[in-house]
């Protein structure tokens, strides 16, 4: 049996607890990006190491056998002593070495995230990030399986069995384009939002909820805007901007480099302002690799304001 542990990674034994905890193969497979028969087969590959059925999948459900159970319960502990085994070596030779896999939504995946991970791995050399995209949902759902090491959300947070820390404030602003009558205003009344052509996300967008949520407030709802487009992507949204194609709100993460080229311009609303948080989210577990901590501590001490007034990088020797 210890030659056949050997040649078991900790890769099926996350997919099997992934499976064990969603009791479906479908949002198994949804959560840790691998195809349904991909999944299958790492849980059918350790079926055939332990010669047992470790899923009942008769009446469209999946139930753990006892035998499931019992890799269940020692899967956990295993794949906690070998995040323990890395962090405590870690610390002994002080070389921060393995991987982490974030998962992100996506103005922080686009905006925040590239100059960070490009700092950090100057600092870590040896060390490796993957990221994963998607909406703030999805990033909880991808954490209580255990498919990430730590995700990174937008906006509120519903606290089921996870830590959320506060990271940086982010703020939603008026843009346009620089030859747009309002480029060059301070503040703009909301009122007046309604009577130029608006260009939106589309629906279920994160960014979209919080700017109807606070429009309303204010008396103002999509059905009074003259919206000229909804378009799938923040980057699209800029370059329709950009063209004069009508204004839009954006987070000044995803605009800070046309600000600093003056592609674009921004404006204040004079009523209101536009704030959300970006937040840290991880699981209750004690058991973290050394990788992790060092990572959270390094992004917890990163000079966002520098990023978003222009300069980029820090230096990895300060």
């Amino acid at each position: 049996m210890l030659k056949h542990f050997h040649d078991m990674d900790d890769h099926k034994l996350r997919v099997f607890c992934t499976v064990a905890e969603t009791k479906s193969f479908s949002k198994a497979s949804s959560i840790i990006h691998l195809s349904q028969p991909a999944v299958s087969l790492q849980v059918q590959a350790l079926e055939e190491i332990y010669e047992t059925k470790l899923f009942d999948r008769s009446n469209n459900t999946v139930v753990l056998t006892s035998a499931g159970k019992l890799l269940y319960k020692y899967s956990k502990e295993i794949l906690s002593l070998y995040a323990n085994t890395e962090r405590e070596i870690g610390k002994l030779t002080g070389l921060v070495k393995g991987s982490l896999t974030i998962g992100a939504s996506s103005t922080i995946a686009n905006y925040l995230l590239p100059s960070v991970i490009a700092d950090f791995r100057k600092t870590h050399p040896k060390t490796k990030i993957n990221m994963l995209v998607g909406n703030t949902k999805r990033v909880v759902d991808m954490l209580n399986s255990g498919y990430i090491d730590l995700g990174l959300v937008e906006g509120d947070v519903t606290r089921q069995k996870i830590i959320v820390d506060k990271l940086v404030q982010d703020e939603l602003i008026p843009v346009m384009a620089p030859t747009h009558s309002w480029a060059g205003r301070e503040a703009i009344p909301i009122s007046e939002l309604a009577e130029e052509p608006f260009i939106l996300r589309e629906e279920g967008s994160g960014t979209r909820q919080m700017i109807e949520k606070h429009l309303s407030k204010h008396g103002l709802s999509p059905q009074h805007m003259n919206i000229s487009l909804i378009l799938g992507s923040t980057e699209s949204i800029k370059a329709a901007v950009e063209q004069g194609m009508g204004i839009s709100i954006l987070s000044r993460w995803a605009v800070r480099k046309e600000m600093h080229s003056e592609t674009l311009k921004k404006a204040s609303f004079s009523e209101v302002r536009l704030f959300r948080d970006f937040s840290i989210v991880h699981g209750k577990n004690s058991y973290f690799p050394h990788i992790f901590e060092t990572f959270v501590e390094f992004i917890n001490q990163y000079p966002f304001d520098d990023l978003l007034s222009g300069k980029s990088g820090i230096n990895p020797s300060a």
